[in-house]
């Protein structure tokens, strides 16, 4: 099933991307490479699992997974640049500045964020999800990925370098940062299957678990991975005297915390009616993960 989620993303990314015929061919060029760095597809596969759970179609779900990863990938860019993060790898490659320059990786990641909001609204999607769920699906995915979700957290993780910040902060921008847009694709994929009230919820707080858990191990691993095994350099962190879980509290407390999270999530699975093994199974596959 993974890796029929995989397939369907990737076949419909492409599906919306402009035909690169045009004056703007490095733009669409630019895009397309970091689309096609491919990643785990963490978010598109949360929308598909929770249309499924919720009885959905997953055709009413492709159009909200895409633009879900069309969000976090220009997040990817924009972090990579040299006004934030500066990192010449991102998945193993180099890059996208590295490839194409500062300003179109810029544009780039402009131009997969407002696609993200096109595609949602589409009348294509429309007839699929419906108007009203069209209208909550762009606005739950403007309000995580915007100033006060994903965006915000970067901010906070920016104000947050060569200073100590306390455990209530990294909490925040964690939260904003990371979980924000994992809490958009499940709470999008119980959306595109008009789910209840009470499943809205639950998978909100199975996402918020799992987002913080999977920021953490991101801390973790950046502590204790390599180069190659990661795809990215590592100890960035520390250059950047960036506090995080580990440096507050160390790897051992840390990776308590990312089971104890993950067990929660687990349990927010209850309140559905159908048999949740394969979120269950992907909690706990992030929590292990060693890239």
């Amino acid at each position: 099933m993974k890796n029929d989620y995989i397939a369907m993303t990737e076949s419909a990314l492409f599906d919306f991307l402009p035909d690169p015929g045009c004056r703007e061919a490095k733009l669409i060029e630019s895009m397309r490479y970091s689309l096609e760095a491919g990643g785990k597809r963490v978010r598109p596969r949360l929308v598909f699992e929770f249309n499924a759970l919720c009885g959905g179609d997953p055709d009413a779900a492709a159009a909200a997974a895409c633009a879900v990863e069309m969000i976090h990938t220009y997040s990817l860019i924009h972090d990579d640049l040299p006004c934030m993060d500066d990192d010449d790898l991102r998945r193993g490659k180099p890059s996208n500045h590295r490839v194409f320059g500062e300003d179109i990786a810029l544009l780039a990641g402009d131009a997969l964020q407002t696609m993200a909001f096109e595609i949602l609204t589409c009348d294509k999607t429309a007839a699929l999800m419906g108007d009203r769920a069209c209208r909550l699906a762009a606005n739950t995915l403007a309000r995580y990925a915007g100033a006060t979700g994903m965006v915000g957290g970067q901010v906070i993780d920016l104000m947050s370098e060569n200073i100590n910040a306390p455990i209530e902060v990294l909490r925040e921008m964690d939260y904003k940062k990371t979980a924000c847009l994992i809490k958009a694709a499940c709470e999008l994929g119980c959306i595109s299957a008009n789910a209840t009230e009470a499943q809205l919820r639950a998978a909100s707080e199975y996402a918020e678990c799992i987002g913080v858990a999977f920021q953490i191990q991101d801390d973790i691993l950046d502590r204790t991975s390599t180069d190659e095994e990661l795809g990215k350099p590592v100890g960035s962190d520390c250059e950047n005297s960036k506090s995080t879980y580990v440096s507050l509290l160390g790897v051992e407390k840390c990776r308590v915390l990312v089971d104890e999270l993950t067990q929660k999530a687990i349990g927010a699975l209850g309140a559905f009616d159908k048999d949740p093994r394969s979120l269950r199974e992907f909690a706990l596959e992030l929590a292990a993960r060693k890239n």
